[in-house]
């Protein structure tokens, strides 16, 4: 099994990021996990579309059709995703050269680390805009880690309650893209 990680930051020391990468470490057998960086991906504008879809973006989408799952590393801005991950989903949300968007009947799980309250307004409004692909996000288990500073050291997540809670997401997800294979 695949799993494509899509972190919603574009800083290459990004939390969400190492998150991620510690995923990579605590994944079950059988599965791997790729992180795709959203940093060439343009801004979203059907006039550049209608020209024909930018090379990163076909990247980007053929990436998502290769994964048999997804996972989403969410920071919260501004109370919601941050405009890099928006514009990523517009753009894998859309047919454009494909006869449907890969987006479509993915299933997926998101989490995220942030301040006092997580990442947990971010992860409601990625419900809400992956709705309109019929994303399968996965509902538990969920992770929101508060307090970032108190998770990390060195950009690796060292808390181990943290590190088991995010086994157990991987866990799930592998067993949740199992029932839509």
């Amino acid at each position: 099994m695949h799993i494509l990680g899509i972190p919603g930051s574009l800083r290459q020391q990004s939390l969400n990021r190492a998150l991620l990468v510690t995923a990579q470490e605590l994944l079950p057998e059988g599965v791997t996990l790729e992180i795709f960086d959203l940093h060439d991906i343009p801004l979203f504008n059907s006039d550049v579309e209608a020209q024909g879809t930018p090379a990163p973006v076909l990247a980007f989408r053929e990436r998502i059709k290769a994964a048999d799952a997804l996972l989403f590393a969410a920071p919260e801005y501004n109370f919601s995703i941050s405009g890099v991950l928006k514009n990523a989903i517009d753009w894998a949300s859309r047919k454009g050269p494909d006869a449907r968007p890969p987006l479509n009947d993915k299933p997926a799980a998101a989490m995220g680390v942030g301040g006092m309250m997580g990442t947990l307004r971010a992860q409601l409004h990625l419900r809400e805009i992956l709705l309109h692909n019929n994303v399968y996000l996965l509902n538990q288990p969920t992770l929101l880690l508060a307090r970032a500073n108190d998770q990390f050291v060195d950009g690796r997540l060292v808390n181990e309650e943290s590190r088991e809670r995010l086994a157990r997401l991987l866990i799930a997800l592998q067993a949740w893209t199992v029932r839509f294979q």
